[in-house]
């Protein structure tokens, strides 16, 4: 892969707005970092973010750095939103949030492949009034 076709997939994938299966890898994983908490398939993936930005929060990533390289890609943003339903155990709270988030992912054959997720819960945690 060229740096220019992880662009292209990459691209195609944060267009659909996590909603395009085809860019993932039959076997694709996503870990959430800070916990350990693993995700596989396109069904599973796609599964958790469907939760995550429509189902616990009504959300939006915003995106500060893009780098692409031959087999990886990064993004870095904020996780931009409301919390409207149940998330870790916390009843929605309608408050807004901003929490910055960080995905690296590497890829094969111009799909996702894995995607490592570094998300800030302490100051989601602070946000939501927990601390």
């Amino acid at each position: 892969m060229s740096a220019e076709s992880t662009r292209e997939t990459m691209t195609r994938y944060f267009d659909s707005e996590h909603s395009d299966a085809s860019m993932l890898a039959d076997d694709v994983v996503f870990t959430i970092m800070g916990t350990g908490q693993e995700h596989h398939g396109r069904e599973g993936v796609l599964g958790m973010l469907n939760y995550f930005y429509h189902i616990a929060f009504d959300a939006t990533a915003t995106t500060r750095t893009l780098l692409f390289g031959e087999h990886n890609a990064m993004v870095e943003g904020d996780f931009v939103g409301k919390h409207i339903g149940e998330f870790a155990g916390i009843p929605a709270t309608n408050k807004d949030v901003r929490v910055p988030l960080c995905v690296v992912y590497d890829l094969e054959n111009d799909q996702i492949k894995r995607g490592r997720v570094y998300f800030e819960m302490p100051a989601l945690l602070q946000q939501l009034g927990l601390r």
